[in-house]
């Protein structure tokens, strides 16, 4: 009767957002690998649906096995989790293995790993831990700030090392997240991500970016009410759009800025580097409103798009389930993120909230990076779609994060006293 009762206290919603989520997944995977487009494809990328399945497994087990962790655990071996992590990282830069040209994975024995996706575990547990110890951040506390970017800019500094870009900048999206879940004021918040914002309108326009740089000064201002800090901000705006033109006419090498104007006008190099873009756009265009069917897609099962099982898995949904099929995996995603978000706001005990509202974010930017680069939102980065791409290290790695917010969760009651 008590395990009854036990059982019942689980957040069985999330529990099912993950599996409608990793379902959606090995669906779209297998006839990414194993439709008529199989015959286009290697052996080894064929496999790639009973490789998942079997870390489908492997990640039910992980799953089950966190939630009889002692949820103090977490907290109390944060820092040590946190350096072992860095000694992985850095011997992946010495001895680590080379795929698609980002020197990120490690082998050992039979197994692959992808040491940047458990330092992303361990840096959110560390960054949690550290932030718990310090209560609260205020604007005139920004050591604690500081010390939070050095936490995080660390592993952020080893990945762009190891030549993953996607995985740095999922690093970097957790410093104004945590800094803001702390106590950190609006407008300092705004401040500290206001660079990505006129970064990214810089790159379409110039004037679109300083009209961001603008906007979010003047938004500083008032949330903050400081002269020196809306001053700093349209400074650094205005300064960030003229480097980024430098950068873009002067600095970037011919194929670099060809990939930039693959991004605003994928037009430019149809047969190159707007290749991918054009043929992921046609796919999830040619879906309509309720796909060609399941195996049916062209674009799919002709091999017209690249890494279809992984960064484009997206793409597939949409031209096999079209928009219909596609909202359906966006309502997913969003309801996984906001019943994690829910299960942070319910939590009593800080590290707790900070621990699933990191996971939460990380979740979160993978989402828009994978959707945004297969829609042309944002320029094409290289980041798996959670739970849904292929790549068991991903899977197994995402269920982990999940599986200690589940635990945090649960345990809510007992670990709610602060320490």
């Amino acid at each position: 009767m008590a395990d009854i009762v036990k059982l019942r206290n689980y957040n069985w919603t999330l529990v099912a957002l993950w599996l409608g989520l990793i379902a959606t997944g090995l669906i779209a995977i297998y006839s990414a690998t194993q439709g008529p487009v199989s015959k286009f494809l290697p052996s080894y990328i064929q496999i790639n649906f009973y490789k998942q399945l079997i870390s489908f497994g492997i990640a039910v087990i992980v799953l089950v096995g966190f939630q009889y962790i002692n949820p103090r655990s977490f907290q109390e071996g944060s820092y040590i989790f946190y350096l072992l992590g860095l000694a992985l990282m850095v011997l992946t830069l010495l001895v680590g293995k080379e795929v698609n040209g980002a020197k990120s994975w490690l082998d050992i024995g039979p197994v692959n790993l992808q040491t940047s996706e458990l330092m992303k575990i361990a840096t959110i547990l560390a960054v949690a831990n550290y932030l718990t110890s310090r209560r609260n951040i205020s604007t005139e506390n920004f050591k604690t700030a500081l010390t939070t970017v050095l936490i995080i800019l660390v592993p952020a500094v080893l990945v762009l090392l190891q030549n993953d870009t996607g995985s740095a900048i999922i690093f970097l999206s957790l410093i104004p997240v945590v800094l803001f879940w702390s106590g950190l004021p609006y407008g300092v918040s705004l401040f500290i991500i206001s660079p990505a914002i006129i970064g990214y309108m810089s790159i379409i326009a110039w004037y679109w970016g300083l009209l961001a740089a603008v906007i979010i000064s003047l938004l500083v201002f008032v949330l903050q009410r400081g002269t020196w800090l809306t001053f700093t901000s349209f400074v650094t705006g205005i300064l960030l759009v003229i480097g980024i033109q430098v950068a873009l006419f002067q600095v970037l090498q011919p194929h670099q800025r060809a990939r930039i104007q693959a991004f605003t006008d994928p037009s430019f190099d149809p047969q190159g580097t707007g290749w991918n873009i054009i043929q992921a756009k046609t796919a999830i265009g040619s879906g309509g409103l309720y796909g060609k069917g399941y195996m049916e897609g062209t674009q799919t099962q002709l091999r017209f798009l690249p890494e279809q099982w992984t960064d484009f898995i997206i793409a597939v949904i949409g031209e096999e389930f079209g928009f219909i099929g596609t909202t359906v995996v966006v309502l997913l995603m969003l309801g996984f993120v906001l019943a994690l978000l829910r299960a942070a706001a319910l939590h009593k005990h800080p590290f707790a909230q900070l621990v699933i509202v990191g996971v939460t974010a990380m979740y979160a930017v993978h989402f828009f990076i994978n959707i945004g680069s297969a829609t042309a939102l944002i320029p094409i980065i290289g980041v798996p779609l959670p739970f849904i791409s292929y790549g068991g290290s991903a899977l197994i790695t995402n269920t982990l994060m999940f599986a200690i917010c589940l635990n945090l969760d649960f345990y809510k009651r007992k670990f709610s006293i602060y320490r």
